[in-house]
């Protein structure tokens, strides 16, 4: 039986004074990768920044792992769920271990240096993102696949249940977009992560997601499997395109061909 990890009830969030989703009611599924899709200003990053607090909520509950978000700590939050901007700024001097500690904040005091089973933690991190050899590198001197790559370590870091992403491969070029959505698809499939991202190259959702949801207007308007989804109706619906939908031949998932 399917379960939930982070679970939304009549949740609505406003951004500068403007009601922007409005009582909204979800369920991300524990464990899977649930990717996010819908024209700009649909409500996709307001959503993000509701569930991870930055946002302040107008009403309506946020439950992670069966515990109102509400009734937990700032640091309690922190390591069940982790949260990726689209532009995260790191410090002008800051190495690749520099942020990948900062991760471990939930679990030691202000004046507590980093014990050896922390630092083991973030030596097994280095390995898992291949930065290993970079971790004295300033961040400022990375690429952007490799600073993504930093920021996701930073979240690993957290050892959560949860990683909200808001657009990981912007700025990207192809390739480094790949390496991190396959990244990623690896650590869902190895720990079990539960992956809500928004994306908005629509190929890209298809095949790195399990879940697809469509946002329109602050509402979700529909939510599947990428073949469910992925259709030239309801592409029509929330993007108004006429598009024409293949196969990969590789992993079947559905592809966009061509659109107008």
């Amino acid at each position: 039986m399917e379960t939930n990890d982070l679970v939304l009830e009549n949740l609505n969030l406003s951004y500068q004074k403007k009601l922007i989703i409005e009582d909204l009611n979800f369920s991300f599924l524990k464990g899977r990768i649930s990717v996010i899709i819908g024209p700009n200003g649909c409500g996709k990053s307001t959503l993000l920044k509701g569930i991870s607090r930055l946002l302040k909520k107008d009403s309506g509950m946020i439950y992670l792992e069966n515990t109102a978000m509400e009734n937990l700590t700032t640091k309690q939050i922190a390591t069940k769920l982790a949260y990726l901007p689209q532009s995260a700024v790191a410090p002008e001097d800051a190495t690749v271990r520099d942020i990948i500690e900062l991760g471990r904040y939930p679990y030691r005091s202000r004046i507590r240096k980093i014990s050896k089973k922390e630092n083991q933690i973030v030596e097994d991190i280095l390995v898992q993102t291949g930065l290993l050899e970079l971790e004295e590198e300033k961040i400022q001197n990375l690429s952007g696949g490799q600073r993504q790559r930093v920021w996701i370590g930073m979240a690993l870091a957290q050892q959560t249940n949860i990683i909200l992403l808001d657009e990981p491969t912007t700025y990207l070029d192809l390739g480094h977009q790949i390496d991190i959505l396959t990244l990623l698809k690896k650590l869902n499939r190895t720990k079990n992560i539960t992956i809500v991202m928004v994306l908005h190259d629509l190929n890209l959702a298809s095949r790195f997601s399990d879940i697809m949801i469509g946002m329109k207007d602050g509402k979700i308007r529909y939510q599947g499997k990428p073949t469910e989804i992925m259709t030239s109706a309801v592409l029509k619906d929330l993007f108004a395109i006429n598009a024409i939908i293949g196969c990969d031949p590789i992993d079947k998932k559905p592809i966009c061909l061509r659109f107008d």
